[in-house]
């Protein structure tokens, strides 16, 4: 058995963090974010809709949980050119990943919602707050403290999946630790060495939630 090459792992390390830091966090960034409105929009929809648009709401969520990432990511980004319309690798991993995340989102928010008490929209309407703004500025802040963690655990879960984008060409961590291997022959060293920095940024964001957590406890009713 032949031992590590440190030397290569240690050349690698730059290129497999210029490829989080330019490709891995922002497209989870860019996608989640977007996803999030979009998850707001959807779970809004579902909850106060009328028949029609809550139906519409529900449909679009369900096919994007019963249906895997990747073949969404092909969808996207090999599926629309047969209908004419062609996507650059970058945007068409922004949409499909945001589309995910917004189906997943969508039920986390709506359940953060409904999960107010009753009694936090009658206050609200007994001082002179409209719906929309009681929604704004009393159910909503208190419903992020209940999504959070599931977010943030739909966040970290993107963070990974955007290693799926090294199949439609976008250049991100492990495209990186795909085009270093390919060269050195070395795949298992590069393949974990990827791994270990997928698994580094995700305890960061960890940590990250815990502290969020915290800050959003003031807005949780006693």
């Amino acid at each position: 058995m032949t031992g590590i090459d440190w030397d290569l792992v240690l050349g690698s390390l730059g290129p497999l963090l210029s490829g989080a830091i330019r490709g891995t966090i922002p497209l989870a960034l860019v996608s989640f974010a977007a996803g999030m409105v979009l998850a707001v929009a959807v779970a809004l929809m579902r909850l106060y809709g009328n028949r029609a648009v809550a139906a519409v709401a529900g449909l679009y969520v369900s096919v994007i949980r019963g249906t895997p990432l990747l073949v969404q990511l092909f969808v996207v980004f090999y599926g629309l050119p047969s209908l004419g319309l062609t996507i650059d690798p970058w945007p068409s991993a922004i949409i499909a990943f945001s589309l995910n995340v917004g189906g997943y989102a969508a039920e986390v928010v709506r359940a953060a919602i409904l999960s107010v008490p009753k009694g936090q929209w009658e206050a609200a309407y007994m001082i002179g707050m409209s719906r929309p703004t009681s929604l704004r500025r009393v159910i909503l802040p208190q419903a992020s403290r209940v999504a959070v963690p599931p977010l943030s655990n739909t966040f970290i879960s993107l963070v990974k999946d955007t290693s799926l984008a090294s199949l439609i060409l976008v250049t991100e961590l492990f495209r990186e630790a795909q085009q270093i291997a390919a060269f050195s022959q070395e795949f298992m060293v590069l393949y974990v060495e990827a791994a270990l920095v997928y698994w580094v940024i995700c305890l960061a964001l960890a940590g990250g939630q815990g502290s969020l957590e915290k800050r959003l406890d003031r807005y949780v009713a006693h």
